[in-house]
């Protein structure tokens, strides 16, 4: 059984990414995890908080956590009942990137799925703070999903790599799930000023072909130096369902996510975008 994280804060972002992961794996045996991290709602209380008062307002905060996780999991099965599904609520007095690790580790997550920003909805940023902060430091692959993006199959997935460093597979695994159960074509495109591969990428990508042989996979090759005006251009002209990308260090990725300045992000993602790891869990 698939074991899936969803944090939510309640969002209509949120929500569309849960609706999202339900039909995404409706075919499948899953058990999804729906979290609220609640920490920083304790400081945004319209309660005055003072020594005397913290522990009331953080019982109070608590139980209107779990009650709206409660009537958020009524309307998630109201509105898509799977018998194949099942599901537990989670609340936390904590901060989101902290609960998240330790429930990956603790409950040996496959996959989180989250919107790309939350009730904050800042859109200058591409992601949000909690969805960038889980993207940098959880040792999961995480897939984003943008907001008010309608499900629909995914036909086809762009999977940009350099064949660099060695993959995951049981992250392989994972996509190759997800193309076979909806009959997608992987396009993998390779980046680079020369067309020939070293030893090592040639062994990576014969770990790739091994691990995604029952899907069906495309070859391709671009030697644009503008890494992410080449992926946005090709999810434009080929219709791109899905876009997968490794999260490793020193990775095109990697220089994405650590900027100083978030809001300079070139790589504008208005499809899922699924993050894959290459950092084994300890």
């Amino acid at each position: 059984m698939k074991k899936i994280l969803i944090p939510i804060d309640f969002s209509e972002n949120a929500i569309n990414a849960v609706n999202y992961a339900l039909a995404l794996f409706k075919n499948e045996f899953c058990k999804f995890y729906i979290l609220h991290a609640y920490q920083e709602d304790i400081y945004l209380s319209n309660a005055p908080i003072s020594r005397e008062t913290i522990k009331e307002v953080i019982r109070t905060v608590g139980k209107d956590s779990q009650l709206q996780l409660k009537n958020a999991l009524k309307q998630i099965k109201k509105l898509s009942p799977n018998s194949k599904h099942l599901f537990k609520i989670i609340s936390a007095n904590n901060i989101l990137v902290d609960e998240a690790d330790l429930i990956v580790e603790e409950k040996n997550i496959d996959l989180i799925i989250m919107g790309t920003r939350g009730a904050t909805n800042n859109k200058k940023l591409t992601f949000g703070s909690h969805t960038l902060q889980v993207l940098k430091y959880v040792k999961c692959p995480v897939l984003v999903i943008p907001e008010n993006y309608s499900f629909k199959e995914p036909n086809h997935i762009l999977f940009a790599t350099d064949y660099s460093m060695p993959y995951q597979q049981r992250e392989l695994e994972l996509l190759g799930e997800i193309a076979a159960d909806n009959n997608s074509i992987i396009d993998l495109l390779y980046i680079s000023d020369s067309s020939n591969l070293s030893l090592r990428q040639e062994n990576n990508q014969s770990f790739i072909k091994d691990n995604l042989r029952n899907t069906k996979i495309h070859f391709k090759l671009t030697k644009d130096k503008n890494i992410s005006n080449e992926i946005y251009t090709y999810i434009k002209d080929y219709e791109t369902d899905i876009l997968v990308m490794i999260n490793r260090r020193h990775s095109f990725l990697e220089n994405i996510l650590f900027k100083d300045n978030v809001d300079r992000i070139s790589l504008s993602v208005n499809i899922p975008f699924l993050a894959l790891q290459n950092m084994r869990r300890n």
